[in-house]
């Protein structure tokens, strides 16, 4: 066990000289001789559980995040504190005239010398490719520049020209990247010419050609945001001016920490010591954290002001917001990327620009895919569905309901863009493993559950569009009958019925599918609604009621009925109750349950039943032949008498009492036009009657001026030469008292003053069309 041995030395003798601390490193450094090492420590520690109970703990220590961060600093600071005491080793050292271990600067010049000439070859050639790729990147940009409209509405020509934009943007990228690469190629032809003899040879070169394709490739995609010489490639909108200060301020950062950390440090390292290198590595991260940490707390409020701008320029909402929230805090995000690298790179000096750029390259492609996928499905999904002109016709409503549809789709597939976004960007930072997840029990499960919740409300969607083009189909009368009011009461019952219990069931389903035990519920609510059935008999009893009427078609929407003791048109139903709407404008909501009779005058047809008074003195023919003569001239009118079914029937004498004779009339109408009918009737038999002098009774008065015993009565001293006019009328012509005789003249062609307002309809089919769209609306997210 030499290297134990070796090692044990080495530990004990430590303190005495740095060159030990550098053969204690060395050991450490060797993963196997490590690992051996640890070994050996562990069979030495005592079985007394005393004594082990220190290294249980360590053992035994949480991986929270707060004992990591506690961990990772605690590391940081004691390698920080023993670079600086190995550092001042070797400086003394050389001060006192002694000799470093692998210091030999003789060794080193030429291999220096080489460096500068593969940098030198390296910067020309790159010089040379920008200026001939510069060619490339104008003939893009004009491109772009002179490219024709696209036609469409506003949405599709945003995201056609942001395709367009992403697509140029894209090909100079990989202009710029095959750039890099042409040169590195020569760098690396430049190193195989001067490649010496030698451990060393190459070394150096071989860094700073590796150093320089990961710095001007991130300086490319520096240049694909800002592109200071030709706007149109620029990625982001803002002024030239803008735009060269923020490339020159990351250029800045990306050529000191890629040059310095990849670059600087290892050859410090390798001329003097790892710990001076970690040295010079400390203070390069520190100028690169105090530089940017100044810029970004400099510009924080000119950034979130230009950003905020911008979002209100923003196509679409969904990018409005994103804009809006990262200008309130990316100056917080952006100290905190520099914090952790100033940090990681203390700690694992090796990997720590591996992973910074894995970890920002895979955020930034996450970022960008996010956005290009979110504007392609706006792209896509705002384009409006357009269904054939058959179907249209058949399926009025189903073009509008399929189209609602797409703004929920929208924002689900955007949520879960989002989410996928931020878990790789998680991922990317380390603070979320998210292969490790996908492969677990509990990630199959979520998926599982969101494909069970996805296919649930699909199939809802679809259950409910189908049951409500049907619906529509019937209700629109294209290519067949069209539907009664009955009918169309009952589907519009239906359809409400049956959106409530697609609602219903759904949300039960997605509960059980959430994991919600949905027993109780169902037992709950099977006591609830026994509770209901007993204390609300009330309710029941118009439920019940209002189902018999309507299957009964005791009355529909628009019917002129008498119900509750009301009298007006129905204008609203419902399973519970009915709202009458009556002449003089009051709305009558009226239960079912306080419903014992309907009176629907609106069935098959209808009668005029008129009853005329004339005096006793009167002839009862002569009246019934200008009765007659009345709906003569009533069949002249071109408004009511379409309205008219049959001729006049009059079935004689009703009554004869002290007011005079009653005659009835009888005349069928159509549903609805009997008291047209009966307004423009009655106005022709007071014409008629006035003109034959027939006298509508008024009120008698019988004056008795008494007898005496013999049963003689005293004449009553009335001069009828006064009472009567000077004219002397032809005898059985006199005429009616307070009736004035007119001539017969023909009625007005075409009247319509006799139509009233009990067959307006007080839902119209604008309003049914309304009310279907409102139920073709989308179900509510449950």
């Amino acid at each position: 066990m030499v290297f134990s041995v070796q090692a044990q030395q080495t530990a004990t003798e430590a303190p005495a000289s740095g060159t030990s601390l550098t053969q204690l490193a060395d050991l450490l450094e060797n993963e196997q001789t490590r690992n051996q090492l640890i070994e050996q420590l562990r069979a030495q520690v005592p079985e007394n559980p005393g004594k082990a109970s220190l290294l249980s703990a360590v053992e035994g220590m949480d991986d929270s995040l707060p004992r990591k961060v506690a961990d990772s600093t605690q590391v940081f600071l004691t390698k920080v504190l023993n670079d600086l005491g190995h550092t001042a080793d070797a400086v003394g050292a050389i001060a006192r005239g002694e000799e470093v271990e692998g210091i030999n600067m003789p060794r080193w010049k030429t291999a220096l010398w080489n460096l500068a000439l593969v940098i030198a070859a390296t910067i020309v050639a790159f010089v040379v490719i920008r200026l001939l790729a510069s060619r490339g990147f104008r003939w893009v940009n004009n491109r772009l520049k002179h490219a024709p409209p696209v036609e469409g509405p506003p949405i599709r020509r945003q995201g056609a020209a942001f395709l367009r934009k992403s697509m140029a943007v894209i090909a100079a990228l990989l202009m710029d990247v095959l750039g890099v690469a042409l040169a590195g190629i020569v760098a690396y032809g430049v190193i195989l010419l001067i490649a010496g003899e030698g451990e060393v040879a190459g070394t150096f070169e071989s860094l700073f050609v590796n150093a320089f394709i990961v710095v001007e490739v991130t300086r490319a995609l520096v240049r694909t945001v800002f592109a200071t010489r030709f706007p149109k490639l620029r990625l982001l909108a803002m002024s030239d001016e803008a735009a060269q200060y923020w490339n020159r301020w990351l250029g800045v950062l990306v050529q000191v920490v890629g040059y310095g950390m990849l670059l600087v440090v290892p050859v410090v390292s390798a001329l003097f010591t790892t710990a001076f290198g970690s040295m010079v590595a400390l203070l390069i991260m520190l100028g690169v954290y105090i530089y940017a940490v100044r810029g970004i707390w400099k510009n924080r409020i000119e950034v979130r002001d230009r950003v905020i701008e911008r979002s209100k320029q923003a196509s679409m909402a969904f990018f409005g917001t994103l804009m809006r929230l990262f200008a309130r805090i990316w100056h917080v995000l952006a100290i905190i990327y520099f914090t952790v690298l100033l940090v990681v790179s203390q700690i694992d000096t090796d990997n720590a620009l591996p992973f910074m750029a894995q970890a920002t390259l895979q955020s930034i492609v996450a970022i960008v895919l996010g956005l290009i996928v979110s504007a392609v499905l706006t792209t896509t999904l705002s384009r409006r569905i357009h269904l054939s002109e058959d179907m249209r016709t058949r399926l009025p409503l189903l073009e509008a309901r399929i189209n609602s549809y797409v703004p929920a789709i929208l924002k689900g597939l955007r949520l879960f863009t989002i989410v996928v976004v931020l878990l790789v960007v998680f991922d990317a930072w380390h603070a979320f493993d998210l292969a490790a997840w996908l492969a677990s029990d509990s990630a199959q499960a979520l998926i599982n559950m969101l494909v069970h919740v996805a296919i649930i409300l699909l199939f809802a969607a679809l259950s409910w569009t189908i049951l409500a083009s049907f619906i529509e189909n019937r209700l629109s009368g294209v290519g067949q009958q069209e539907p009664s009011a009955r009918e169309r009461t009952l589907l519009s019952l239906f359809r409400n019925a049956a959106l409530i219990l697609i609602i219903t069931m759904t949300a039960l389903v997605l509960l059980s599918q959430i994991g919600i035990n949905i027993g109780p519920l169902i037992a709950g609510a099977g006591v609830v609604g026994l509770a209901i059935g007993f204390g609300a008999q009330k309710l029941v009893q118009d439920i019940i009621t209002g189902v018999f009427i309507q299957i009964e078609n005791g009355m529909n929407v628009n019917d002129v009925v008498e119900a509750g003791g009301v009298f007006g048109t129905v204008e609203k139903m419902t399973i519970r109750s009915v709202g009458l709407r009556t002449l003089d404008g009051g709305y009558h909501l009226i239960p079912f349950s306080s419903v014992d009779v309907v009176v629907n005058h609106m069935r098959d047809f209808s009668y005029h039943m008129g009853e005329y008074t004339i005096a006793h003195r009167e002839n009862v023919d002569e009246a019934i032949y200008h009765l007659e003569q009345a709906f003569a001239e009533l069949m002249e009118n071109d408004v009511l008498a379409p309205e008219i079914l049959e001729e006049i029937t009059i079935p004689g004498v009703t009554a004869i009492n002290e007011r005079g004779v009653t005659i009835r009339v009888l005349i069928k109408t159509t549903p609805g036009m009997q008291w047209a009918v009966q307004r423009g009737y009655n106005r022709l038999v007071k014409k008629h009657f006035n003109a034959a002098n027939i006298e509508l009774p008024y009120p008698h008065t019988v004056v008795y001026f008494g007898q005496d015993k013999d049963g003689q009565a005293p004449a009553a001293n009335i001069n009828v030469g006064r009472m009567s006019s000077k004219a002397r009328t032809a005898k059985g012509r006199a005429t009616a008292a307070g009736h004035t005789p007119s001539r017969l003249t023909p009625a007005k062609e075409g009247t319509e003053d006799v139509l009233g307002n009990e067959l307006e309809q007080v839902v119209t089919d604008e309003d049914n069309e309304e009310d279907l769209s409102l139920a073709a609306k989308p179900m509510p997210a449950s």
